[in-house]
């Protein structure tokens, strides 16, 4: 018997399960509005998902790969562009929440640590947040300010799941040595959920899945 290793990739859903999270995320997808303090956030009446990563990970790529809308997230090549929680509604019954991107902030630092204390804040108060996904740039592997944000969500109570990006940008024969790094960290930290999703938002890799964990979510 084969020992099973901590974190593992998550198995592939079955076929009904992922044309199920197709249909949801085939329907209505909207952005409903950027806040910018605890005030501006809509009711937590509908579950909620949100999507956390340095920046430049991949993130707005990863929403649009998600709901097949290529110009939903707007990408910015100016790390720490987005100052925002920016919200989406998916369907009537979801919230996909576009956090800010962490680390190397082109921002003032008045600014960035506003932000930073708001994103505290939703962590800590959000009823309706379900699970935090956690982008995890799959050629560099788990960082520094991954285990800020990580950290945080340990002292948060709120489950986090990685989300590998950029798959298609790393050689098969290196893939074991950074899942090895990236298992290594998540073994400090208790929120951690225990399987990651490994894509890549080019090739669609992994897209499907991640759909039908959201879906599963509600």
């Amino acid at each position: 018997m084969t020992q099973q290793l901590p974190f593992p990739l998550v198995d592939e859903p079955k076929a009904d399960v992922i044309e199920a999270a197709r249909v949801l995320f085939a329907g209505e997808v909207e952005f409903l509005k950027g806040v910018v303090a605890m005030d501006g956030l809509p009711p937590d009446d509908r579950a909620e998902v949100c999507f956390a990563g340095r920046s430049n990970v991949g993130k707005s790529s990863l929403i649009n790969a998600l709901t097949g809308r290529k110009g939903l997230a707007r990408a910015s090549n100016t790390p720490g562009r987005t100052q925002e929680i920016n919200y989406f509604t998916l369907a009537n019954d979801h919230y996909l929440v576009d956090l800010p991107g962490y680390g190397f902030a082109n921002a003032p630092v008045d600014i960035v640590a506003k932000w930073q204390n708001l994103l505290k804040n939703y962590l800590a108060g959000r009823a309706s947040l379900r699970r935090a996904f956690v982008l995890v740039d799959f050629r560099h592997g788990v960082k520094a300010v991954d285990e800020e944000i990580m950290t945080l969500l340990d002292k948060s109570a709120v489950t986090f799941q990685v989300v590998l990006t950029k798959a298609d940008k790393v050689k098969a024969k290196d893939h074991d040595k950074v899942l090895a790094q990236v298992r290594s960290a998540l073994a400090k930290h208790p929120a951690a959920y225990p399987e990651m999703v490994l894509t890549s938002s080019e090739k669609g890799d992994g897209i499907a899945t991640l759909r039908a964990i959201i879906a599963g979510l509600a």
